[in-house]
Order: structure tokens, then C-alpha cells, then sequence
């Protein structure tokens, strides 16, 4: 693996092939796709931390969806990729979408894992008070971690993978308290991209017990993307490349498999 600072973040890539930018979500790093960089390897896999998380610096301007894409941007046109694949988690499956909008000659296929076009209105709240409790420093960050491993991981890997939840926790405990601030309002204030007017192949890939991207919100959401695919995996939470690596190996494999 080849990390490489550059505008302000920290980049892994790996691979030879067609572009493959694989977006984290909020309190997650590069490492979000080491359990399924098996399934990448036919392509050049860019691994970003996004701007303020995990090693990337935290830039003067706050933290923003626009602003995520258009670092991706200046980072991609530094490598000289015209035409990408995207995968993405969570908070990153928003950014992906507005990408995919701003951009519709340059992507070709969009993967998205725990994905959601916005947080509802009634957890905006909660997403700036998480924000407001992260800026207390290294303890507040403990116990958000503490309560993101209890709510956001399924039933199945609280009992049976302990490493998993350790994994989970140490990576949003790894966040510096204002990165993780920001990164918060940053999701709080995301607005739905036009994802209708996305016309490539879309992979939705969610948990059945993920409270954040929940089967019935995704199934919505597939409706209003065009020949978008669904997946539901069984015992599985929000953390789904964490929780179910193998499963989504499989789906990775699959949907590549049926671009070529």
C-alpha cells in the first residue's frame, strides 16, 4: 500500500486498472475498505481520508457536502483520472451522489454501502448535539464511539465479533475532536442530491438492523435512481464492510463482474 499526502489528504492507492475512489463515511478512514480490498483488484483503488478525518488535515473553510466533492475533485484531477468507479459509506454515499450529479460524464458506477440522500429532519438535531459533545475532547469522543458501537452495529457482531466492535470504536475514537465536529455539521446540514438524474449502474447495500439506512428508506431510495440494485444483508448494521466483509466481497464481485 502507497500512502501519498496530497491537497491536505492523506491518499492510499493500490492497483493498476480503471479508477475505483472509495469514500468513507462520518468517524471512518481509508480503512473502511481494507476488509474488501480483495474485491478491488482489478482496479486502481483511491483511498482518501476526507478532508478533517482520520490523517487528512482539517482545511480553513468548514467542513460542507460541497466542499467533500470538491476536494475529491482537485484530488482527482491531480492524478489525472478522468473517468472513475465510486464506492462509498455512509456519509460518503452523499457525497457520492452530489459527485455523481456534478460530474455525470466521469462516473461509471456507483457502489453505495449504508446509503441515504440525507438524514431525516428529525436526527438533525441530534447529529449537531453529537457535534457540540465531540468538541469536549478525548473522553466525549470515547463515549460517542461507546454509544455508536451500541446503536449502529447488529445484534449478530455485538455477540459474535468482538474485534469488529473494537474496530468501529478505535476508528471513530481516532478522530480528532474538531474534524469530527465539523464532519458531523457537515452531515447534518446535507442536503438530497437530484439523484434521479443519475444514470449509471447503482448498488445499494444495506444491513437489515441498520437504524442509520434502514431496507425500507433504501428501497425508497432505489425507486428513484433508474435500474439501481438493492441489497439487504442479513445480521448486519450500519458498519456493513466492517460487519459482513465477506457478503460484501460477494456483492462487489458481482456488480463489477456485470459492468464488463
Amino acid at each position: 500500500m502507497t500512502t501519498q499526502i496530497i491537497q491536505g489528504m492523506a491518499v492510499e492507492i493500490d492497483g493498476n486498472g480503471e479508477a475505483l475512489l472509495c469514500i468513507h463515511g462520518l468517524g471512518g478512514s481509508s480503512n473502511t475498505w481494507t476488509p474488501v480490498l480483495a474485491a478491488m483488484t482489478s482496479f486502481q483503488a483511491i483511498r482518501p481520508d476526507l478532508p478533517g478525518s482520520a490523517r487528512s488535515a482539517l482545511p480553513q473553510e468548514a467542513l460542507s457536502i460541497e466542499g467533500y466533492v470538491s476536494a475529491l475533485e482537485a484530488l482527482l484531477a491531480s492524478l489525472g483520472v478522468e473517468s472513475l468507479h465510486i464506492a462509498a459509506h455512509s456519509l460518503g454515499t452523499i457525497v457520492a451522489q452530489h459527485f455523481a450529479v456534478r460530474n455525470p460524464g466521469k462516473v461509471r458506477s456507483l457502489a453505495l454501502f449504508g446509503p441515504l440522500v440525507a438524514p431525516p429532519e428529525a436526527g438533525r438535531p441530534n447529529i449537531r448535539a453529537r457535534a457540540t459533545a465531540a468538541r469536549g475532547g478525548a473522553a466525549a469522543l470515547q463515549d460517542i464511539a461507546d454509544a455508536i458501537v451500541k446503536g449502529a452495529t447488529s445484534q449478530d457482531t455485538k455477540a459474535q465479533q468482538p474485534a469488529v466492535l473494537a474496530l468501529v470504536r478505535e476508528s471513530v475514537m481516532r478522530q480528532s475532536p474538531e474534524g469530527y465536529a465539523q464532519s458531523c455539521e457537515a452531515l447534518a446540514g446535507a442536503q438530497s442530491a437530484d439523484i434521479e438524474r443519475i444514470g449509471v449502474p447503482v448498488l445499494l447495500v444495506t444491513g437489515d438492523e441498520d437504524g442509520v439506512a434502514p431496507p425500507a428508506n433504501v428501497a425508497a431510495m432505489a425507486a428513484r435512481i433508474a435500474g439501481a440494485r438493492q441489497v439487504v444483508v442479513e445480521g448486519c448494521g450500519h458498519w456493513t464492510t466492517f460487519e459482513k466483509p465477506q457478503r460484501c466481497m460477494q456483492e462487489l464481485q458481482q456488480f463489477y463482474a456485470a459492468l464488463r
